[in-house]
């Protein structure tokens, strides 16, 4: 007696995933594409132009504006798209138990439901990250209007956490498909996922890595140090942080007077250099990730749940 032979059972999954989303495949390599192709225009023949000319610069601020806000919004539309189809809508119709009886256990069911659009999202979401950074890069000391570093929207376009984020949504509209059941509940609660852990990090990023300290003169009218400031204010003569009145220069008499009232001698801030960039965004990319990752296993141990000893019909032996 033999056993028949049978493709391998990851393989027939993949491909009825790959049939099934070919049109949101499309559209998201049509995306791909079509931002990438713009982020090359601002990195490359805009950027060049607005070394010249103040309507370049508008056309470069504009362009560049554009591309940053659709590098930010790959998180939400990979959550609208998961939650929306990638689990809730065979449970909704009950495909999905239908598969179940046909050598697909659950868990596998599940596992290639996310795997290859999980590979799909971090290729074309890390392609657009890359050229966002690039074309940042290439107007850094070139355009007056290029962003600093440290700008909220452009610190998330142009790191990992947008990778991150993305994979976050991807998952969130899984789970959440199991939750409801339903496409439209779903494709809510996705959304809201990114929004809130990119919310989150954004407000704890300043403290996920420690500050420089830059101790300046009152003769200044502001403190110093170049960065993303986490805190600052005036020192007195012992040593005690004490709030800015703002005034401005001790040059100025009258401001001479407030300080000397104040026993204030210096200017203090805390603040990260542009060379803290890549810790605080690899360890809010990790962040995310450990969230997505707990967010998956809260997924199939719901799906398990829900379906406890799923019927798995068995392969024939002649």
């Amino acid at each position: 007696m033999t056993t028949l032979a049978s493709p391998g059972p990851t393989a027939r999954p993949q491909r009825a995933i790959l049939r099934l989303h070919r049109p949101a495949l499309l559209v998201w390599a049509g995306f791909v594409i079509v931002v990438g192709a713009l982020l090359l225009l601002v990195g490359g023949p805009l950027t060049d132009r607005a070394v010249y000319t103040q309507e370049a610069i508008r056309r470069y601020k504009d362009w560049n504006n554009y591309t940053t806000i659709a590098v930010l919004a790959v998180p939400f539309l990979v959550a609208a798209w998961s939650g929306a189809t990638l689990t809730s809508r065979e449970l909704e119709n009950g495909t999905a138990r239908l598969a179940w009886t046909q050598s697909v256990t659950p868990a596998r069911w599940l596992a290639a439901k996310l795997a290859l659009p999980a590979v799909l999202v971090t290729i074309g979401s890390g392609l657009l990250v890359g050229l966002h950074h690039w074309a940042w890069s290439t107007g850094q000391g070139r355009v007056d209007a290029a962003k600093q570093w440290h700008n909220i929207g452009t610190y998330s376009a142009n790191g990992t956490v947008i990778v991150a984020l993305a994979l976050a949504g991807l998952v969130s509209g899984a789970f959440f498909g199991l939750v409801t059941r339903r496409s439209l509940a779903s494709l809510a609660g996705a959304v809201c996922v990114p929004a809130l852990l990119w919310g989150a990090v954004t407000l704890a990023t300043p403290y996920l890595w420690p500050t420089v300290t830059k101790v300046s003169s009152l003769k200044l009218y502001v403190a110093g140090g170049s960065g993303m400031s986490v805190s600052e204010g005036l020192l007195t003569s012992t040593g005690a942080r004490i709030a800015d009145p703002h005034c401005g220069s001790s040059r100025y008499k009258e401001c001479q007077a407030v300080y000397d009232k104040l026993d204030a001698v210096s200017y203090f801030n805390d603040y990260h250099p542009q060379s803290h960039y890549w810790p605080l965004q690899l360890t809010a990319t990790a962040i995310v990730l450990a969230v997505t990752a707990a967010m998956t296993v809260a997924a199939f141990r719901l799906l398990k749940r829900q379906t406890g000893s799923a019927p798995v019909r068995k392969e024939s032996a002649v």
